[in-house]
């Protein structure tokens, strides 16, 4: 989904840019109270690898600069001063943008473009930084306490209250997709939404043309995305059912994933071979033992060629769940029928057979467990 986005949006943004005429002239008058004379850059900003270009210089004198660029319509630019490393992002959403900051206080915050659009983007980036600092103030609260061997009961109650704030996080980005008045901020927002499920995300992506018909840009963000989500769909996805596996247990014996119909399944797609998934062992354990009695077990599923080997590490690692194998390496059925290229990766499954979680590494694994296992 993240791939799936980022290619979206960088298809809109690159169409915007290579069809400028001169009908889209914006100016930007600016002051920044006590800035030493200076060149200052006009940029066009791209959501990809590509560098910022430089579309007009100017020169900032007695605090005072003008810079003008054309566009065909709406898009994301910077200006940027010469001898600092400050930059402010706008979008021009008028023809003549006024700007102020002061020199004492080179951050994005303490710079103000006139234009409703503007005063949008900067509210929903200060919004997005005052939630992610939280998330990350609690999410080394968290490892603190596990460092400083703090009772399970303690830090599963800054788990569970992590994971709402994470999910008030992710709401505040649908929601600004879903009603902002702009089109740029709206996909400047789809820019963070990579760890938001397809299925919350779908409807405010898909509602945009309708609200902003003539923005070709995002018209052609929109188009691609549909494109791709109709792909990722047609794989196993969240809210979609798990394919079934019926694959050879350690025994020899058929073991299927419908065998487990009515738990909470973790499908586990790792391999003996494989230091990250090795490494991630540990983490399944915990959350194995954690929730075992809460009507939740795993299915690992491995890569493997050598069965000894397979089995040695499930019992080194203490793996005591069960486990299917075709020993077909990268050939396995597995693969195709999940389509994921590369490992450790994992699908959580409902009592239903209905896919809740994917790629759940680490902290992410827990915190969704204690999401729907109360």
């Amino acid at each position: 989904m993240k791939n799936l986005l980022t290619m979206a949006v960088c298809t809109a943004i690159l169409f915007s840019c290579n069809n400028k005429n001169e009908t889209g002239k914006f100016t930007v008058n600016g002051q920044i109270k006590g800035a030493p004379d200076q060149k200052i850059y006009l940029e066009e900003l791209f959501f990809s690898q590509k560098n910022p270009e430089v579309l007009d210089t100017g020169d900032i004198k007695n605090g005072h600069f003008t810079v003008s660029a054309l566009a065909v319509e709406e898009g994301l630019y910077r200006i940027r001063l010469e001898k600092d490393s400050a930059f402010f992002v706008l979008i021009n959403d008028e023809n003549k943008i006024d700007f102020t900051a002061d020199y004492s206080k080179l951050t994005t915050e303490a710079g103000d473009f006139t234009s409703p659009a503007n005063a949008s983007l900067k509210k929903f980036i200060n919004g997005l930084r005052t939630q992610r600092a939280a998330l990350q103030t609690q999410a080394t609260e968290i490892q603190q306490m596990a460092v400083t061997g703090q009772p399970d009961s303690v830090v599963s109650i800054q788990k569970s209250q992590f994971a709402e704030k994470e999910t008030v996080y992710k709401h505040f980005i649908t929601q600004y997709i879903d009603t902002t008045s702009d089109a740029v901020v709206a996909m400047f927002a789809l820019g963070y939404s990579q760890n938001i499920a397809p299925e919350n995300l779908e409807k405010a992506v898909t509602d945009l043309p309708k609200r902003f018909p003539k923005h070709m840009a995002l018209n052609s963000m929109v188009a691609q995305f549909t494109q791709s989500l109709a792909k990722e769909n047609a794989k196993p996805h969240v809210g979609g059912m798990a394919p079934d596996i019926n694959l050879p247990d350690t025994s020899g014996k058929p073991f299927a994933l419908s065998m487990l119909r009515g738990k909470y399944v973790l499908i586990d797609f790792w391999a003996s071979w494989c230091s990250p998934c090795r490494a991630e062992n540990p983490n399944v354990v915990k959350a194995y033992n954690t929730f075992k009695d809460k009507n939740f077990t795993v299915l690992g599923v491995s890569l493997d060629q050598e069965k000894s080997q397979w089995v040695n590490a499930i019992n080194s690692d203490k793996l005591t769940w069960n486990h299917i194998s075709d020993l077909k390496y990268w050939s396995s059925a597995a693969v195709d029928l999940y389509g994921f290229d590369g490992i450790p990766f994992n699908v959580l499954v409902d009592p239903s057979g209905k896919i809740i979680g994917m790629n759940l590494i680490g902290l992410a694994l827990e915190n969704k467990l204690l999401e729907v296992l109360k």
